[in-house]
């Protein structure tokens, strides 16, 4: 069955991004099964040939690594999980490459990690790369590069459903789809009676509030996502103007009946205009290296009607940052609503800070911008 938003949605999408979870490629005991990585090849293998540019994010790595390696369950030491991930990642490009060989493609290795979409000249080379394997016939298999990615020191990913909407937003695909161990989100848990699929989402902040993750199975632990991780990675995508579809990775030609407008999974509607490639990597993909709170009027005027920040709406500087670094732009409280380049470096905000625009030059000696950040550099987030 088929609607008529479903089908506008998927014909204008040229390029997809796809993201599939280790549960969906692996066997119940953890091993890499080279079946469904076939099964996934050859439907992105046909949506290639049919004129879409499309890119894959593909977790499994650690998992396969687990299972050649004969481990019965998920290390929790840092150590082990990259080594798994070294012996696995081989294992997952080589499935990948087999099953694409007979379509005439070549699976395309790209390993990142957070630091690469963070750097402004890293952020682009890697969008040229990736458009350079799009005119070679190449299919991008990306993932992130988990033998020197490290949670403590703040340069990971956090799991693939988040890389895989910064790729989305990288390329400003229309689409991303995020295909799960279960059918999609349920207005509770899926294991519960009388639990229904939501077919269609236009508002992720109902959803977030009663959607549950499935109970998955308790033997192995294979993956980090979960329902909160793909609505967290959805609202990404969304926000920039994207759609998001999350479905069942297990179910046959998933990929292909989503593209021709099947009412499979659940549909997230992009909300609000399409955001500007630059501004994209200023809300999503750099990190803040400070923060600036404003007081309620300042913060209705950015965050309402999207003007430029004022020297004399802000009541409080935190971090140390430079001129022309990203900043998270909070209320009072200390709750982020948006993210924009600053004008001025953190001693000096805490200088002017809540001074009118005149006392600038005052207080500095010059005044080189009215704005603290300018609205062409800023993006509300919520």
């Amino acid at each position: 069955m088929t609607d008529l938003v479903r089908q506008e949605i998927m014909t204008a999408a040229d390029t997809v991004v796809v993201k599939v979870g280790s549960r969906v490629l692996t066997r119940e005991d953890g091993s890499l099964d080279d079946s469904r990585v076939a099964g996934v090849a050859d439907q992105l293998a046909r949506l290639r040939l049919d004129g879409r540019k499309v890119v894959l994010v593909s977790s499994g790595a650690v998992a396969a690594g687990i299972g050649r390696l004969g481990w019965k369950r998920r290390p929790t030491d840092l150590a082990e999980l990259q080594a798994a991930a070294a012996v696995g990642q081989s294992r997952l490009i080589e499935s990948y490459n087999k099953a694409l060989a007979p379509h005439g493609l070549n699976a395309a290795q790209i390993l990142l990690t957070a630091e690469d979409l963070q750097h402004r000249t890293r952020y682009l080379n890697t969008r040229n790369t990736l458009n350079a394997l799009f005119r070679c016939g190449a299919i991008p298999i990306i993932n992130e590069n988990d033998t020197v990615a490290v949670d403590e020191l703040q340069i990971s990913f956090g799991d693939n459903d988040r890389l895989a909407a910064l790729v989305t937003n990288l390329l400003r695909a229309p689409l991303m789809i995020l295909l799960s161990d279960v059918e999609g989100v349920y207005d509770r848990n899926p294991s519960e009676p009388g639990a229904k699929l939501m077919s269609v989402i236009t508002h992720l902040d109902a959803a977030e509030s009663f959607a549950k993750d499935a109970v998955g199975p308790a033997r192995i632990q294979l993956s980090r996502g979960g329902m909160g991780s793909k609505l967290r990675a959805a609202r990404i995508a969304a926000a920039a103007g994207e759609s998001v579809v999350i479905a069942a990775g297990r179910r046959p030609n998933v990929l292909l009946d989503i593209l021709a407008g099947a009412k499979v999974g659940t549909l997230i509607l992009a909300e609000g205009r399409t955001v500007a490639s630059r501004k994209r990597w200023i809300g999503w993909s750099a990190t803040p290296r400070g923060k600036l709170l404003l007081d309620a009027g300042a913060a209705k005027a950015v965050q309402a009607n999207g003007k430029s920040l004022l020297a004399v709406g802000v009541r409080g500087v935190e971090g140390n940052f430079a001129k022309g670094d990203v900043v998270a732009i909070c209320d009072q409280a200390g709750s982020e609503f948006a993210r924009g380049l600053s004008n001025y470096s953190s001693t000096q905000m805490t200088t002017i800070a809540g001074q009118p625009t005149d006392r600038i030059a005052e207080l500095l000696g010059h005044c080189p911008y009215d704005e603290v950040v300018h609205r062409d550099n800023l993006v509300v987030l919520t």
